[in-house]
C-alpha cells in the first residue's frame, strides 16, 4: 500500500477476503492495516457503534473456526504478543460500516478499494460458475453420445456377425409324429 498516492493493489485486498460461514469476509486485523489504524482502535470504533453492525454485516468468528484459519496460515499464538480475543470478520457491507463509524478520510477512501476488491471477487466466481454450467451440459451431451456410439457399435456387430445356417430339409421319409414337432 503507497501511502501517498493510496493506491491499494486489489490483489492484497483479495488475498485478505476469506470465506467463513459461506460467507466473503475480511477479518478486523486485515480490515484495519487496509485502514491504516490499530486493530484495537477499529475493534473500539465498533463496539462504539454496535447497533450498525447486524450479523449480515459483521460477525465474531469461532475458536473452531479460528483454529481452522490459524492451520491454513502462520498466526501468532495468543501466548506471548497474540490476539487474546477472538477475531471480528466483516462482510462487503460491514467494511463500509466500519470506514464510516471510523471517520477518516483513508477509510473511506480505502473501503472503495475493498468494495471493488469484492466486487471483482464474485465477478470471478460468477465466471466459474458460468463454466460450471457448460462443462455439465458438455458431460452430458457427451453421456448421450456415448450411449449412441455403443448402440452404432452394436449395430455394425450385428451386421458383421454370418447369418445363421439355413434351415434344410431333411432327406427322407418324415413320419406325421416327427413334422407335428417341428
Amino acid at each position: 500500500m503507497k501511502t501517498g498516492s493510496l493506491i491499494v493493489p486489489y490483489e492484497s485486498i483479495e488475498r485478505s477476503i476469506l470465506l467463513i460461514r459461506e460467507k466473503k469476509v475480511i477479518l478486523d486485523a486485515d480490515l484495519a492495516n487496509l485502514y491504516g489504524v490499530e486493530t484495537r482502535v477499529l475493534n473500539q470504533a465498533i463496539r462504539r457503534n454496535a447497533e450498525r453492525f447486524p450479523e449480515d454485516f459483521m460477525f465474531q468468528i469461532s475458536s473452531e473456526e479460528l483454529a481452522i484459519l490459524k492451520s491454513q496460515s502462520v498466526t501468532s499464538s495468543s501466548g506471548w504478543g497474540g490476539r487474546r480475543k477472538l477475531p471480528l470478520a466483516f462482510t462487503e457491507h460491514g467494511t463500509i460500516m466500519a470506514a464510516s463509524v471510523l471517520n477518516s478520510k483513508r477509510a473511506v477512501e480505502v473501503s472503495v478499494f475493498v468494495v471493488r476488491a469484492f466486487m471483482r471477487l464474485r465477478e470471478m466466481l460468477s465466471g466459474q460458475k458460468e463454466l460450471a454450467v457448460k462443462l455439465a451440459e458438455l458431460e452430458r451431451k457427451s453421456a448421450t453420445h456415448d450411449g449412441q456410439i455403443l448402440s452404432l457399435v452394436e449395430a455394425i456387430r450385428q451386421l458383421m456377425a454370418p447369418p445363421p445356417p439355413p434351415k434344410r430339409r431333411r432327406v427322407g421319409f418324415i413320419t406325421e409324429e416327427e413334422d407335428s414337432l417341428r
